[in-house]
C-alpha cells in the first residue's frame, strides 16, 4: 500500500498531547505508512480503509494505545491485544508506555494493521452478545415486574440502548446505588431515550 498523508484536521490532537507526544507521533507514522486514511472521530484520530473504521489512536493516563475496531477477530499471533473491559465485544487495544516499545514492534504493528484491513475487506462482523445474555440486576427486574409501562418502554428501546442501561445498572456493587441509578433513569426510559441521549 502507498503511504497516506497526514490530515491537517487531525494535527491538533498530536501537537496538543501533553503526554505520550513521541509515542503518538511514532504510531501516526507507522499507521500512515500502511496506507490508511486519517480522520477524526469521537475526538480522536481514526484510521479508515474505504471509509470503514479500522483503528483509533488514543491516550490514557497510564498508556497510549492503538484500538482495532474488530480486534476480537484478529489472530493475535504475538498475544498483545487487550480487551479493555469484559463488556467490550469487538475492539482490542495494543498499549504502549515508551517509544522504544513502538520502535521494537514496528513490523509487528504493521502486520496487525494489514490483518485488520483484510478482516474489514472480508466483510466479517464480530458476533455481538444478545441483550438477553446481559445480566439484569434484581432491583431492575423487580421494578419492571411492578411497572408495566416501564417494562413496555424498556422493551421498546433499541437493543443497544437496553444493553447500555443494563450495564449501567449492574455496575455498582451496592444495591442502594443500583436502585438510585434505576430511579434516576426511569423517566428517560419512559421517554424512549438511551442512557446518553440528550
Amino acid at each position: 500500500m502507498t503511504k497516506s498523508i497526514e490530515n491537517p484536521k487531525v494535527d491538533w490532537y498530536f501537537s496538543e498531547a501533553e503526554k505520550w507526544q513521541e509515542e503518538l507521533d511514532q504510531l501516526r507514522m507507522i499507521i500512515l505508512e500502511c496506507g490508511l486514511t486519517e480522520t477524526l472521530k469521537w475526538g480522536v484520530p481514526c484510521y479508515t480503509f474505504q471509509d470503514r473504521n479500522i483503528l483509533l489512536v488514543h491516550t490514557f493516563k497510564e498508556y497510549c494505545a492503538i484500538l482495532f475496531m474488530k480486534g476480537a477477530l484478529m489472530p493475535d499471533s504475538h498475544g498483545i491485544l487487550i480487551q479493555q473491559t469484559e463488556n467490550v465485544q469487538a475492539a482490542r487495544q495494543i498499549r504502549f508506555t515508551n517509544p522504544r516499545e513502538i520502535e521494537k514492534m514496528k513490523s509487528v504493528l504493521k502486520n496487525y494493521i494489514y490483518e485488520a484491513i483484510e478482516i474489514e475487506k472480508s466483510g466479517v462482523e464480530v458476533p455481538k452478545k444478545k441483550t438477553a445474555e446481559f445480566p439484569m440486576p434484581e432491583e431492575f427486574k423487580n421494578i419492571l415486574d411492578k411497572n408495566a409501562a416501564l417494562k413496555k418502554a424498556f422493551e421498546a428501546l433499541t437493543p443497544g440502548r437496553q444493553r447500555g442501561y443494563l450495564l449501567h445498572f449492574a455496575a455498582p456493587k451496592q444495591s442502594k446505588t443500583r436502585e438510585a441509578r434505576i430511579e434516576k433513569s426511569m423517566q428517560d426510559i419512559l421517554n424512549g431515550k438511551g442512557l446518553n441521549d440528550e
